[in-house]
């Protein structure tokens, strides 16, 4: 099993960019250092606590700082920008890192960032659907592109204008062949859209706010869409995000994970509690269909969504997460503001040196399918 890692980012509102994007950085210099197999970053443009515009932007300032870690834009935005623009640049930065991309998309969710871009009356959804499809075609196709495709509103060409002998009229292809792997964030149980990846051999990532017992439903999901196009589902191909710190000593891990007024596990699931509330999605935390909001404490939250501990107990946590999902191919760490760095850097180092290696060890190549669950 893969170790990778993820950051929205969410930093509390007071920071600094400056300071934020710096200890951002930071944390995938380290991440690479410590052999983490890729890092996700998300991208917002209206949200103060989580800082990072232009994830793609972001990543670019890391290729020469890192070594070996994959770079991933968790996600790119698709209803945000044209698709010449996105296929253009993700393509450049694919050969910038020399392979070193993971494409990670979403239709982008927050109203708020479709309000400034004056989409908001837009479908997202199919603004995403159409904007993905054509970023595809560009990469397959050759000048002049000629594309037009059936009920969507892009097209592309380079016919009347192009000029072969100075090469003029061509765009970008990306660096791997024939396209850098393409992930997907999925969040809600039961997810159609599951489905769809695994038709066209997109990458599922279950969400790290994602209650567990949701997870298997992902992965049938998924060997679904596998079928129809006629495929195997690999669980190499599927990972799982968990909300994770390691300490030395249980004592300090339950209080910088989730006791102390401080902690920045704690502002997270409060800050992102509130959001998911107030966009009708709760029932990600929930453990059945009918449990009542009110359940849905910020305790309840942290007590159910958030691993800590030292690293014995953290290993016996990943290993019932295993036996509960079934088998994955990667494990995302979820990355928090530093409010005490020196705590943050060593669960970092911990989970990659001590508890990994310790999970690797107990489950070995076996492979578990997880237990099938119902929709109610």
């Amino acid at each position: 099993m893969r170790l990778g890692y993820f950051t929205m980012p969410m930093h509390p509102l007071e920071r600094s960019p400056t300071d934020t994007l710096r200890e951002d950085r930071e944390a995938i210099i380290l991440a690479d250092k410590l052999g983490f197999y890729d890092a996700f970053v998300g991208e917002h443009l209206t949200e103060r606590s989580e800082n990072i515009t232009n994830s793609l932007l972001f990543l670019a300032t890391l290729i020469s700082d890192t070594k070996n870690i994959k770079l991933a834009t968790g996600t790119t935005n698709l209803s945000q920008q044209h698709p010449v623009i996105i296929a253009s640049n993700s393509a450049m930065f694919d050969h910038l890192s020399k392979g070193r991309f993971i494409f990670g998309i979403s239709a982008g969710a927050l109203k708020c960032d479709a309000e400034a871009l004056g989409n908001l009356q837009q479908d997202r959804n199919k603004l995403f659907q159409e904007c993905i499809d054509v970023i595809l075609q560009i990469w397959e196709r050759e000048s002049p592109y000629e594309i037009d495709l059936p009920d969507n509103r892009f097209k592309v060409s380079t016919k009347t204008t192009r000029e072969l002998d100075i090469g003029r009229g061509h765009l970008y292809k990306p660096f791997q062949s024939p396209r850098p792997e393409i992930v997907g964030t999925v969040v809600a149980p039961f997810s159609k859209g599951v489905i769809a990846m695994g038709e066209r051999d997109f990458h599922p990532m279950s969400a790290n706010f994602l209650a567990s017992k949701w997870l298997p439903s992902h992965w049938q999901n998924y060997c679904e869409g596998k079928k129809k196009a006629g495929q195997v589902a690999d669980p190499a191909d599927w990972r799982v995000a968990r909300s994770i710190f390691v300490a030395d000593d249980d004592k300090v891990a339950r209080r910088y994970g989730r006791d102390d007024a401080n902690s920045p596990y704690r502002f997270y699931w409060k800050m992102l509690g509130i959001k998911m509330q107030r966009s009708n999605r709760l029932g990600a935390f929930k453990t059945h269909r009918e449990q009542p909001d009110s359940e849905i404490t910020e305790d309840y939250v942290l007590d159910n969504m958030s691993i800590q501990g030292s690293v014995n107990k953290v290993v016996d946590e990943i290993l019932k997460l295993y036996e509960e999902a079934g088998d994955f191919g990667e494990l995302v760490y979820a990355g928090m503001d530093w409010t005490d760095p020196a705590l943050s850097k060593r669960s970092m180092e911990l989970m990659a040196t001590e508890v990994m290696p310790r999970v690797n060890q107990a489950i070995g190549k076996k492979v578990k399918a997880p237990d099938l669950v119902s929709n109610g």
